[in-house]
């Protein structure tokens, strides 16, 4: 019953946000320029709907690239932090400071620097760069995490370092790196987007482009049925990426467990 609720409760506060923005369109006469009624949404996706779906197959596997990335950059260097107290006081100022940078100030010379000519490597550079910083810093806090009394007992029955990292250190930063990788997926997708919207001028093919394009034409339902796609793809993204947590999680970590009950 409560899973049934979990479904049905949000579905109902969709049906009722959405009924009442189409409402207050009609009510008000608010003209379609300044916010479309979602039928209107509706019909421009089902008029666009082949170059939508190639714009956004073209959004998304700039994201599915970067986050892949991110997550390998992300996991090698909290290893190497792990394994180095002296690495992680060198370099983990400086991923900070590609953290806290805007990434709009530095795209263009992402793209400079890469070349027009190889736009996609360009693109996803820029969203890797967005997604690294939360997996790095889960996955450095997970593997500084494990418990002392286990790497005590490791190290006194002869393990190897690499061992400790693979049977204690590991296991005890996967639910860390997990809750990481759930924020790197979205913020992936946001920079891929903004990727998009720096290169511009139409060498940028997805969602992104479109939604200039369309504002620069005044097709507002078009621009609102992309950004309801882009929302669309954050939802999944971080859905699918909840259900593998859940499924790595569910037989020994307390979080899955009591959701579970």
């Amino acid at each position: 019953m409560r899973r049934v609720l979990d479904i049905v409760f949000p579905v109902a506060l969709a049906a009722v946000i959405l009924g009442s923005w189409e409402w207050t369109i009609f009510h008000w006469q608010v003209p379609h320029y300044v916010l479309p009624a979602p039928s209107a949404i509706a019909r421009a996706i089902c008029a666009n709907f082949a170059s939508l779906m190639a714009s956004l197959g073209s959004t998304l596997a700039v994201t599915l690239q970067a986050f892949a990335a991110a997550t390998l950059l992300g996991v090698a260097t909290a290893i190497g932090f792990s394994q180095s107290r002296l690495l992680e006081r060198t370099f983990y100022p400086y991923a900070v400071i590609l953290q806290v940078t805007p990434v709009v100030a530095i795209a263009p010379l992402i793209l400079i620097w890469v070349g027009f000519e190889r736009i996609n490597l360009a693109l996803v550079i820029i969203a890797t760069l967005v997604a690294f910083f939360p997996i790095l810093a889960g996955a450095t806090l997970g593997l500084k995490s494990a418990d002392f009394n286990l790497l005590d007992l490791a190290r006194l029955h002869g393990a190897s370092r690499l061992q400790i990292l693979w049977r204690i250190r590991l296991p005890t930063a996967l639910p860390y790196l997990l809750s990481g990788m759930k924020t790197a997926g979205g913020l992936a997708l946001i920079g891929a987007v903004v990727a998009e919207f720096v290169a511009g001028s139409g060498t940028a093919t997805g969602l992104a482009w479109r939604i200039v394009e369309s504002g620069n034409r005044l097709e507002i339902a078009t621009l609102f049925a992309a950004l309801a796609l882009l929302a669309l793809t954050g939802v999944l993204i971080f859905a699918a990426l909840s259900l593998l947590e859940w499924a790595l999680l569910r037989r020994w970590h307390e979080s899955a467990i009591s959701e579970a009950a």
